[in-house]
C-alpha cells in the first residue's frame, strides 16, 4: 500500500467513531439534558463531543447567599438614607408663607414619621394643634440665606393670635448669648403703626423702635433662623393658613 493510500486510510478511520464511543457519548448528553430539566440545546449536542459541558443545577446555598447579600444591601441602604434624612432640621409636611414655613401636623396624629424622627432627635417639643404654630425663616425674602453676621428688618402683620413670640436662633434651633441678654420679642410690648403693622430690627447692636437682638458673635453660630410661634390663634384651630399673611424679611446690610 502506497504512502497516500495510508493517509486516506487514517483520514477515514479518523472521522468515524466506534458504535461504542457514540453510545455513551449519547448517554452523557441525555443525563446531562435531564439533570438541566430536559433542555433542548442539551439533547441536540453532537453526539461525537466526547466532553460534554460540565454544569448542573444552582447550588441552593449559593442562591441563599445571593438573597441574603440583597437584603443586607437593601437594608443597609434603607436605614442609612433615613438616617440622612432625620439628621436635617427641616420636616417634609411643611406649608410656605413667603420665607416662613410651617408644619401644621407636628404634635398630632398625622405627623409623619420622618417628622416625629426629627423633632424626637433634637429634643423639641412642637406646639399641639389649638395650642399654637410656629413658623420658621432661613431665608430673607429675596430668598438669600440669613446669616448672624447682617442686619434685618422684618416688617408687615401676623395672622390674629392672642400672642405671638419671634426668636432668633441658628439653622439648627440652638439659641446664642446676646448683648441685650434676650434672644426673643413678644407681641404686647411690641410698638405698631396705626394699622396694626410692625417693624422690627434684628441687629448686633441696638437699634431704636422694635429690636431684636442677634448673637454676640457670629462667627461661632450655623446660620441664623427666626422663628414665629402664635399662640391661641384661628389658623392652629384647623382654619387654613392659605391667605394668611405674615411679614417680610429684608437684608440692610452685613459686616
Amino acid at each position: 500500500m502506497s504512502v497516500a493510500d495510508d493517509r486516506a486510510a487514517s483520514a477515514g478511520q479518523s472521522q468515524t467513531r466506534s458504535p461504542r464511543v457514540l453510545s455513551v457519548a449519547r448517554a452523557k448528553a441525555q443525563t446531562q439534558a435531564e439533570a438541566w430539566g430536559g433542555h433542548d440545546s442539551l439533547v441536540q449536542l453532537r453526539p461525537d463531543l466526547h466532553d460534554v459541558v460540565d454544569g448542573g443545577p444552582p447550588k441552593p446555598l449559593r442562591g441563599l447567599m445571593m438573597i441574603l447579600l440583597v437584603l443586607m444591601a437593601g437594608s443597609a441602604i434603607g436605614i442609612g438614607s433615613a438616617a440622612l434624612v432625620i439628621q436635617g432640621e427641616r420636616p417634609f409636611t411643611i406649608t410656605s408663607l413667603g420665607p416662613w414655613t410651617a408644619n401644621p401636623y407636628a404634635g398630632t396624629d398625622k405627623a409623619d414619621p420622618y417628622s416625629v424622627a426629627i423633632y424626637t432627635r433634637s429634643a423639641r417639643v412642637p406646639l399641639a394643634q389649638g395650642e399654637g404654630l410656629a413658623l420658621t425663616a432661613y431665608d430673607d425674602s429675596s430668598g438669600r440665606p440669613l446669616s448672624p453676621d447682617c442686619t434685618y428688618e422684618i416688617s408687615g402683620t401676623t395672622p390674629t393670635a392672642r400672642l405671638w413670640t419671634l426668636t432668633a436662633a441658628n439653622d439648627k434651633g440652638d439659641l446664642a448669648a446676646t448683648m441685650a441678654g434676650r434672644t426673643s420679642l413678644a407681641s404686647p410690648g411690641l410698638l405698631r403703626n396705626e394699622d396694626g403693622s410692625f417693624q422690627i430690627t434684628a441687629s448686633r447692636t441696638p437699634s431704636s423702635g422694635n429690636w431684636l437682638p442677634l448673637a454676640n458673635s457670629p462667627d461661632v453660630l450655623e446660620g441664623l433662623s427666626f422663628t414665629f410661634r402664635l399662640y391661641d390663634a384661628p389658623v392652629t384651630t384647623g382654619a387654613s393658613l392659605e391667605g394668611a399673611e405674615m411679614p417680610d424679611i429684608r437684608r440692610l446690610g452685613c459686616r
